[in-house]
C-alpha cells in the first residue's frame, strides 16, 4: 500500500468508527467517504473526500491535489454514476453528475470563495478540475 493509501484507510477507519459520537473529530470537518465501482476492476472502492454543501445536493472537486491526471475516484464515477456515499451519520445511494458551463462555474466560483486552496491546485494545472453532484436517489 502506498503513503496516501494507508492515510485514507485510517482515516476511513476513524470516521466510521467516531461518525455517531457528539464532538467526534469530524464535526466540523466537511467529509465524507465515497465509494465508487471501479471502472476496469469492477470492485467497490470507498475514497474520503471533502465536500461543500449545494442545497440537497453534496459538491465533491475531483481536484487531486493539483496532480496533472484525474484522480481514480473520478474515473470510476464517469464509470459508473450510482455511488454510496456516508456523511455524518447517514449512509445512502446517489447519482453523480459531473457539471459543465454555467453551472459548473457558478459552482466553481462558490467553492473557490470558501476554500481558496482549489484555486492553487487549479493554477498547477492545464485540465479543468471538475465539479461533481452526489444527489441522494429514491
Amino acid at each position: 500500500m502506498t503513503d496516501q493509501q494507508n492515510y485514507n484507510q485510517q482515516l476511513i477507519e476513524e470516521f466510521r468508527a467516531n461518525r455517531h459520537k457528539p464532538g467526534g473529530p469530524f464535526e466540523h470537518r466537511p467529509l465524507l467517504l465515497l465509494t465508487t465501482t471501479g471502472a476496469r476492476s469492477g470492485k467497490r472502492r470507498t475514497t474520503p473526500m471533502m465536500y461543500v454543501r449545494d442545497g440537497e445536493r453534496l459538491l465533491v472537486i475531483a481536484s487531486n491535489a493539483g496532480a496533472p491526471a484525474h484522480p481514480d475516484w473520478y474515473r470510476n464515477l464517469l464509470a459508473h454514476p450510482h455511488v454510496t456515499v456516508e456523511v455524518g451519520t447517514e449512509t445512502f445511494d446517489a447519482t453523480a453528475v459531473v457539471t459543465e458551463g454555467e453551472e459548473r462555474q457558478r459552482l466553481w466560483t462558490r467553492i473557490v470563495e470558501l476554500y481558496p486552496f482549489f484555486a492553487e491546485h487549479q493554477a498547477k494545472i492545464t485540465r479543468q478540475i471538475p465539479v461533481i453532484t452526489l444527489s441522494r436517489q429514491g
